[in-house]
């Protein structure tokens, strides 16, 4: 019934004028689907669609199951769909081709659209067996069982020849000596460790890289040194040379992950190692064409066998060195401990270097100089750890901040008791109190007498009431001055009017004529 209601909404829009391509998009369906529907008579459609409700298929009973995945996560993947499907049903053999052809066809029917994003990538050569492991972290955020937002870290490692692969996960960052401990782990689970071990350039085994002078943090260092393999550190915004790890981040992220509920982080580390055992590892990789646990059996025999590391823990990593940050801390292990204020130069060298003895740890500007700091070690995580000392002391700067702007009254007395009181109301802005008498100061200086015996008399305890009354001084003093300008402006202008009111005397001609001599004779 549901083919052919669609095979219907095809001709309707066909018989209104819309192209192939238009009635696909409008449909979410594919073109072909669209060719094959026009093609049909009602006939032939009704026949079609009996047919295919009378044919069941192999994934029938799961079809609901399925269907419900697919709208509550429509970015879901056949891949993963796949795994979910062994996952939930151990029993179930289906090849990957069928389930992806049903996942289509829902798809198509329940106008389940998927978003896809592609990415060129160049094809490498292929190196021998026990030859590179490449390494890489991520992370991803999901629900819980309370359906809040979690925060979750992997470390992953794959067998650069036969793709195979491992992933431990974490609740919060990594560390050093947690990625450590994960090599370790993975080593064990290949059953060997290879000649050379590939990674971008990450915090937690760097310090610097200048074209090609590496310098390692001191645990990571110490490891190599113990561990004895060759480390390669790709170039920025350089995916080629570790495109198979990066494959599997995305791999792990998208079809492990993504979508799943999280409870608790040992739980979901026993959940990802089953995923790498039915999925990750068992399914046939998609260059190589094969199943990676198959070809690890054989790379394995050309692993370097690893005996058990007994000073992972150990103090090889007595001098760690670390970077003063910009507000003059450094971080180790998930804290921040502080260092005397200017340690951080702008454009210095900020490198610092850290030890632990028991329970304290020591900073030093040199690996044997003079020690910086000395605090101690913070069990917790995300906390502050600062002496005092280290500080700034403000006190000193607001004291002569006072002292400066009482120096600028005439009655220094009345000044002083003001700015105490300032103090006492408004401890936690002293600063900006100061900083607005100061304003008044600079723009009614000849006011701010009067206008402190007034604030002082009338107990108005406030910057702001010390401006607004020297600010309402000096108003009533410029509308003085204007009303005197009127004033002399007025008494100006009667004499004026008193001047033209005086008439100039009228002769007769015959006067005029007299005067010049008789002309008019």
């Amino acid at each position: 019934m549901e083919k052919l209601l669609l095979y219907v909404q095809v001709h309707q829009l066909s018989e209104q004028g819309f192209k192939v391509a238009k009635i696909a998009k409008k449909l979410g369906i594919s073109r072909n689907t669209v060719y094959k529907f026009l093609k049909m008579s009602f006939e032939e459609a009704s026949d079609w669609a009996n047919s295919l409700n009378q044919r069941r298929k192999k994934l029938d009973p799961y079809r609901d199951q399925m269907i419900s995945w697919l709208k509550e996560h429509p970015d879901l993947s056949s891949a993963q769909i796949e795994d979910w499907l062994k996952e939930k049903h151990p029993g179930l053999t289906i090849g990957g081709s069928t389930i992806r052809l049903f996942v289509k066809d829902l798809r198509e029917i329940y106008h389940i659209s998927k978003e896809i994003h592609a990415r060129s990538h160049e094809a490498v050569d292929e190196l021998p067996m026990g030859y590179q492991v490449q390494v890489d972290w991520g992370e991803i955020t999901l629900k819980n069982v309370l359906n809040k937002e979690v925060k979750l870290y992997f470390i992953t490692f794959v067998l650069s020849h036969s793709r195979y692969k491992y992933v431990e996960w974490l609740g919060r960052p990594f560390t050093t000596k947690d990625t450590i401990r994960c090599h370790e782990n993975a080593f064990a689970y290949f059953g060997g460790m290879p000649e050379e071990l590939v990674y971008d350039q990450d915090h937690l085994i760097t310090v610097s890289e200048n074209a090609g002078d590496v310098i390692l943090t001191g645990e990571f260092q110490a490891y190599k040194e113990q561990r004895k393999f060759r480390l390669h550190l790709c170039r920025k915004a350089d995916p080629q040379s570790k495109g198979k790890i990066e494959n599997v981040v995305k791999y792990v992220k998208y079809n492990f992950a993504k979508n799943r509920v999280f409870t608790n982080i040992d739980t979901w580390n026993e959940k990802g190692i089953a995923w790498l055992e039915r999925t990750g590892n068992y399914n046939v990789h998609n260059t190589t064409k094969k199943r990676p646990a198959e070809v690890h059996a054989l790379e394995k025999q050309h692993l370097k066998p690893v005996s058990p590391l007994l000073s992972i823990e150990s103090d090889n990593s007595s001098s760690i060195t670390r970077t003063v940050c910009p507000d003059n801390v450094i971080k180790y292990k998930s804290n921040r401990y502080s260092v005397p204020l200017g340690t951080y130069r702008r454009n210095g060298d900020n490198k610092v270097f850290i030890e632990l003895k028991e329970s304290e740890l020591i900073i030093k500007k040199q690996s044997q100089g003079e020690v910086l700091a000395r605090h101690i070690l913070s069990t917790g995580k995300g906390e502050l750890i600062k002496n005092r000392q280290h500080a700034r002391d403000r006190s000193k700067g607001i004291q002569a901040y006072k002292e400066t702007i009482i120096r600028q009254f005439n009655d220094g007395d009345q000044a002083a008791l003001f700015i105490q009181e300032l103090s006492k109301r408004y401890p936690r802005y002293v600063r900006d109190q100061l900083q607005i008498v100061q304003y008044a100061l600079h723009h009614f200086r000849q006011e701010m007498e009067q206008a402190l015996t007034i604030c002082i008399k009338d107990q108005l305890w406030s910057a702001n009431d010390l401006r607004d009354v020297s600010q309402h001084l000096a108003r009533q003093k410029e509308t003085k001055v204007v009303q005197a300008s009127c004033q002399t402006q007025g008494s100006q202008n009667d004499r004026v009017a008193r001047t033209r009111q005086v008439a100039a005397t009228v002769r007769e001609m015959d006067d005029y004529i007299q005067i010049l001599g008789g002309m008019g004779q």
